[in-house]
């Protein structure tokens, strides 16, 4: 069978004999149109454990709104326009409304990003900005110990509303809601705490009850207050399938009840090797994003296996204390290092050592051989070239599976 998968903005191409192919794990079916900015506009109208906008906002009222940077694939120039005229409608101005990008501890935009991610219209008619982490007010801590330290754009505004993308994440259950504030407009200090706590069992991929990274990220709002989400849920090809405006707990538990209907997919048992994309950019701009595909990967791939990894990590490792621990430190100190000193991107770092414990990562990329070898991934030019390595390794009979959204999709075993 023919493969084509996202890498970069282009895409990369191998086969796998049918004998071979245990199966291709693409999203469930499901019974909804692809809805873009009228879907947005039906949420708004629609809104869940909340009233509509009019009724939150009033005229005069100074508004931020928070979005997600460009390493995310949230369609802000799909959002934005329906939610600006929803806050126009309720006699907001455009000149007292700002978008916050949710920059957490990635770098800076450049103006075109910015343009590029929000749309030239909206570009034109708001105040646009990044979220400062040099900039932070304190507003308390959470029960976790976690310092409640917002942007300070974020933390004087009189109305928030919150924008994101609801997926699977691999410690905080799943992305969206309250998570716009903790990591998004965080500072570094707060982004440690509430990190610190992904070593524990219980903060796990689409888990959301029990899970002390989320409750510690959903106690933010008690001393931020959120009035109001917009969180969607976007198909393989990162288009708005479904919206989910309203209450920011409420909101956006639904939008994860749908999510699971979707990504999680069952796999009648564990394949030898794993071919795993991440859908290309943004999302394999560098390691440190694509590795959520890797952490969905090994819950499909048997123990002593390869995951073959296809990212473009165009701009590297994209994260300067998780390349120290990528380069610095044997996976099994990782492990090790990350639970005696949680150390904000050493945590990834530590993410892919618990990968490499079980299977071993072929990376096919723009990144230099010699460069993959000092991470400890094995580097190929091609993705048919490491399927036959992972042959050579695993037996010419050995079972393939293939995750072309391997960031969204998460495998669950099937029961005996």
């Amino acid at each position: 069978m023919d493969f084509e998968l996202g890498f970069s903005k282009g895409t990369v191409n191998f086969q796998v004999d049918d004998d071979n192919l245990l199966m291709v794990m693409n999203p469930n079916p499901v019974d909804v149109e692809v809805g873009g900015r009228a879907e947005v506009a039906r949420s708004l109208r629609e809104p869940i454990g909340a009233p509509r906008l009019d009724n939150v906002v009033k005229p005069g009222e100074k508004v931020v709104i928070i979005t997600s940077d460009v390493t995310r694939p949230v369609p802000s120039y799909d959002v934005l326009p329906p939610l600006l005229d929803e806050l126009g409608a309720a006699g907001i101005q455009d000149s007292d409304i700002t978008v916050v990008f949710a920059l957490g501890a990635h770098r800076p935009h450049t103006e075109e990003e910015k343009i590029r991610l929000v749309g030239q219209e909206v570009y034109d008619r708001v105040r646009c900005i990044d979220s400062d982490p040099s900039d932070c007010v304190h507003l308390g801590t959470t029960d976790a110990g976690t310092p409640v330290d917002v942007f300070s754009v974020v933390a004087n505004a009189e109305r928030l509303i919150c924008v994101g993308n609801i997926e699977f994440h691999y410690f905080a259950g799943y992305s969206g809601g309250a998570k716009a504030i903790m990591p998004g407009v965080s500072n570094h200090d707060a982004i440690q705490a509430n990190h610190s706590m992904m070593v524990r069992a219980e903060a796990a991929t689409g888990r959301i009850e029990g899970n002390p990274v989320r409750a510690d990220i959903d106690q933010v709002a008690e001393f931020r207050k959120i009035d109001y989400i917009v969180n969607v849920v976007l198909n393989e090809k990162k288009k708005i399938l479904k919206s989910f405006s309203g209450h920011y707990i409420e909101a956006h538990r639904a939008g994860c009840a749908f999510l699971d209907t979707l990504y999680k997919v069952q796999i009648p048992e564990k394949a030898d090797i794993v071919v795993v994309s991440v859908g290309g950019y943004p999302k394999d701009l560098n390691l440190y994003q694509a590795q959520k595909g890797l952490d969905n990967a090994k819950f499909a791939v048997k123990d002593g296996g390869v995951v073959i990894l296809s990212a473009s990590c165009a701009e590297g490792l994209g994260e300067k204390c998780f390349e120290r621990w990528m380069t610095s430190y044997s996976p099994e100190e990782m492990v090790v290092n990350i639970k005696k000193h949680f150390e904000l991107g050493g945590h990834k770092a530590a993410a892919i050592s618990l990968v490499l414990q079980n299977a071993d990562i072929y990376l096919v990329s723009d990144l230099t051989d010699d460069f993959v070898r000092s991470i400890h991934l094995k580097p190929y030019p091609s993705v048919q070239d490491a399927l036959e390595a992972a042959y050579e390794k695993c037996g010419r009979d050995a079972k393939v599976l293939v995750m072309p959204y391997a960031g969204s999709t998460l495998p669950e075993l099937k029961e005996s």
